[in-house]
């Protein structure tokens, strides 16, 4: 099996960071990670040579790998739960991841179709190239190390390098809420809306991440009591679900292997204040204020 592939390989960030970390006390053949990790030969090296390729390891021999300072230090921001360096490394050695964050935060946000266009437009004249499932892989990459997010709802991928909401953040809000109220009939419109729903949009609008959103309305609503209402909703309420699961990721603690501990949820979360969970929000006034805290 070459080394020279294309496309990135289907190899999740915990298999290149268990690999990686397997190669830094001592040297490792296939034969090692694949006893290791408890997976196929082919799926370890599948995680060697996207590991090689990205400078994480190299063969010192046939066969044979090592970590390298690039590996180490991949492996030293995972251990500080460091995402957003663990990005930047991969922003810098795979090409693909790269251009990838490169395409979300200059079209974004953007479809998995659109963005797999503009990826093999830009790719033309490299060696690169990209189909479906790469992209499915880079978004993976990029939603678990917090860089990206997706629309739980629309599967659209954006940016999410904001950790706070903008001052104008009611504003905002009420814009998101008045495009997303649906006509029930003459004269009538949807007055309770999603929280799930309404925090995906505003987001993606805001390239602002989910905490920040959730921050900010538990305020906006705890400022505006009689103006803005959060309500339940049964445990079987549709909006908690989604059509795109919401990828995190942790540092594991479960051995002397240095992992992640992956998870891809699909029930979404409402707004929880006093120990209660609110699924839906309605304005009924719309001077609303906001202040920061």
């Amino acid at each position: 099996m070459s080394d020279e592939r294309p496309t990135v390989r289907p190899v999740t960030i915990a298999r290149l960071v268990e690999t990686t970390h397997l190669c830094e006390p001592q040297e490792r053949t296939t034969d090692d990670i694949e006893d290791a990790l408890g997976v196929s030969h082919r799926r370890a090296r599948s995680a060697i040579l996207e590991s090689t390729r990205i400078s994480l390891i190299k063969e010192v021999d046939d066969d044979l790998y090592d970590s390298t300072a690039v590996g180490e230090s991949f492996v030293e921001a995972v251990q500080n739960e460091n995402w957003t360096r663990v990005s930047s490394i991969l922003e810098t050695r795979s090409p693909h991841y790269g251009e990838f964050v490169d395409v979300v935060e200059s079209e974004g946000p953007i479809t998995l179709e659109d963005a797999l266009v503009s990826l093999e437009e830009n790719a033309e004249f490299t060696p690169y190239s990209y189909n479906q499932a790469s992209v499915e892989v880079l978004g993976d990459w990029a939603g678990r190390l917090g860089v990206v997010q997706r629309n739980a709802f629309s599967g659209e991928y954006y940016l999410a390098e904001k950790n706070t909401v903008p001052p104008r953040f009611a504003n905002a809000l009420l814009k998101v809420y008045d495009d997303m109220e649906e006509t029930a009939g003459v004269g009538m419109r949807q007055r309770y809306l999603s929280i799930p729903e309404v925090r995906e949009e505003l987001c993606s609008r805001l390239g602002t991440t989910r905490d920040a959103f959730d921050d900010a309305l538990s305020q906006i609503a705890q400022q505006n009591v009689g103006k803005l209402e959060l309500s339940g909703a049964p445990v079987d309420t549709g909006a908690k679900e989604a059509s795109y699961g919401i990828k995190t990721m942790s540092l594991a603690d479960d051995g002397a292997l240095v992992s992640t501990s992956q998870s891809t949820e699909r029930v979404m979360a409402g707004i929880e204040q006093f120990g209660k969970q609110y699924y839906y929000l309605t304005v009924h006034d719309r001077d609303l204020t906001y202040t920061q805290s």
